[in-house]
């Protein structure tokens, strides 16, 4: 038996409650919001877009259909929580000694705060209504970019991550699954119109077309997801990035209206995570790399990811003082890091010529 249909007060009571909590968005979405993303994902799925994630088809079902996922979901509330940085995230290109960190890593895990403020939520409502629900972030198999379109958080721009006209591209998402039936908001309106800067600002192509993603060209995918070497095409692209990259989402001219005193204060930057050495990083052993990354999300790499990804940088840089980090690392128990190293001390060397 349904719950019965709360009043718009609850609704709104709901609303101000999540902003109390540190969100800076929130809506509702019925869960047959998204009938065209079954196939989309399928189609994605099929060219193999997604490369070595697995995850990304082992529950596609439960992902493409939030029916399958929990059968007595009635509607989801979206929510959306700003990690808008202080600084222009491409300014560290300049600075090519220097590794670059995806903005929404320099700070907390928001995996940690975005979950302890949906769970605060999800206990209040459950107190108001009575009624089961569920809270899910990031690691559910849950659509939460249309999902939150569908809402009205914003839309899926055409570098396929959500845009809001408040806050840029810089949201973190979360969802509650409720077993009663809230209004749904409206969908949002795509406003990229003819605008293709962030198609254009991708160092390694990732963008087949507008809307579209090729994950196993994406930096962001190359440097965290993907375990093995990193295709030599791709290497000169990734620049001195080491974990993520913002670069299309940075220059969205939407980010203008994002404010920087919304951001959640447990993302701001930690100074260490912020323009780290590549010399720091190549001397990463594993205790010296649980201790930097103690309490971010860039822990999940582990040591020897980081440090291919910094050697890449390294080769990329031109800076020839790296040279002997480098050649300590020609050695390296982990043959992915040992092959990376090689590959940037054969191109400083070739650039002493």
């Amino acid at each position: 038996m349904n719950a019965p249909l709360p009043t718009d007060d609850l609704k709104s009571r709901i609303m101000a409650q999540a902003l109390a909590l540190g969100f800076t968005s929130c809506a509702v979405a019925s869960p047959d919001a998204i009938p065209e993303a079954p196939g989309r994902l399928r189609l994605w799925l099929d060219e193999g877009a997604h490369g070595e994630m697995a995850w990304m088809e082992a529950r596609a079902d439960q992902r493409s259909d939030p029916a399958t996922l929990w059968s007595e979901v009635r509607s989801i509330l979206m929510l959306g929580m700003s990690y808008a940085p202080s600084a222009d995230p491409m300014a560290l290109g300049a600075h090519p000694d220097r590794g670059r960190i995806s903005v929404y890593a320099q700070g907390q895990d928001y995996h940690d705060i975005v979950k302890k403020a949906l769970k605060a939520l999800a206990r209040w409502i459950a107190e108001e209504t009575g009624a089961p629900l569920k809270v899910f972030v990031d690691t559910a198999p849950v659509m939460e970019k249309p999902l939150a379109a569908a809402a009205g958080l914003g839309w899926q721009g055409k570098h396929s991550n959500l845009v809001s006209r408040a806050e840029g591209s810089w949201l973190f998402l979360g969802s509650i699954y409720l077993a009663v039936a809230l209004a749904p908001d409206g969908p949002g309106k795509d406003r990229c119109g003819s605008c293709d800067a962030c198609q254009r600002a991708c160092p390694t192509d990732a963008f087949p077309a507008p809307y579209r993603l090729d994950a196993r060209r994406c930096i962001s995918y190359l440097t965290i997801e993907h375990k093995g070497p990193i295709p030599h095409d791709l290497r000169e692209g990734i620049g001195n990035h080491v974990y993520g990259c913002d670069d299309c989402l940075a220059v969205c001219p939407w980010n203008k209206f994002a404010k920087t005193a919304n951001a959640h204060r447990a993302f701001l930057p930690r100074a260490e995570l912020v323009a780290p050495a590549l010399a720091d990083l190549l001397a990463l052993d594993d205790a010296g790399f649980r201790q930097v990354f103690a309490g971010s999300p860039i822990k999940r790499i582990g040591r020897d990811r980081m440090v291919r990804n910094a050697a890449i940088a390294a080769g990329n840089s031109g800076d020839k003082r790296l040279l002997a980090r480098l050649e300590v690392l020609l050695a390296d128990p982990d043959p992915v890091v040992a092959e990376a190293a090689a590959w940037a001390t054969g191109r400083l060397s070739a650039s002493e010529l």
